[in-house]
């Protein structure tokens, strides 16, 4: 009995240090570019000799629009043969395919068969289904099966893994990788249907795997 407060303390504790963790680290992720970018706009105007003081604001909105629009033409360069080039060279140093898959594994705005499909398979109770993730759409060694991901919850850093048949995997439509992982943290108190603020759907009204595959093939 003693120890059900803090049970209960130690249990919410975690609920929001998973909510915040991933906001403090894209803060500290932005701070740092913009420090950095900032000081190479700074090396700029002292080598021209340009002084922006009686400006700060409006150069710090031009600097931060300069750095997205970086990041929009590298959105575009990786699609071409110079940067496959240069991540050969890179995949050389030792770990970095490891870091790379597990970065890619957050990127929700992949395309392809390597993006992330939030998908449900029929449920390990006599009725029912499950809602898991597909991290890539290659056919198991098992013909015409697929992985699924099933993670646990709250804490999703772990999980089953299983070899579906296309037949049984129904694909959740505009449902990302962030939409599974609140539906995770929140021990399933927001439904799916209340994250991404839509209506409740008869299971033959969700998209077929093997449907799904077929329109990748033509796009």
């Amino acid at each position: 009995m003693t120890n059900r407060p803090l049970k209960h303390f130690t249990k919410i504790m975690f609920q929001g240090l998973f909510w915040l963790l991933p906001i403090v680290a894209i803060l500290i992720i932005l701070s740092w570019v913009y420090g950095k970018v900032t000081k190479m706009v700074d090396w700029v105007f002292h080598v021209t000799g340009f002084v922006p003081n009686s400006h700060i604001f409006l150069w710090g909105i031009l600097v931060v629009f300069i750095f997205l629009m970086i990041l929009y033409l590298l959105g575009w360069v990786v699609k071409t043969r110079f940067a496959h080039m240069f991540e050969y060279f890179f995949s050389k140093i030792p770990g970095y395919n490891t870091i790379k898959g597990l970065v890619g594994i957050f990127n929700s705005s992949k395309e392809g068969e390597n993006q992330v499909l939030v998908v449900a398979i029929k449920g390990f109770a006599k009725e029912g289904y499950n809602i898991g993730l597909m991290y890539s759409q290659k056919e198991s060694i098992i013909k015409d099966h697929y992985t699924v991901t099933l993670s646990m919850s709250p804490i999703p850093n772990g999980g089953f893994m299983f070899e579906v048949h296309k037949d049984n995997i129904f694909v959740i439509k505009d449902a990302t990788f962030d939409n599974n992982l609140q539906y995770l943290l929140s021990m399933g108190v927001r439904s799916l249907t209340e994250i991404l603020n839509t209506e409740s759907k008869n299971i033959d009204e969700l998209q077929m795997l093997s449907e799904w595959l077929k329109v990748q093939e033509n796009i």
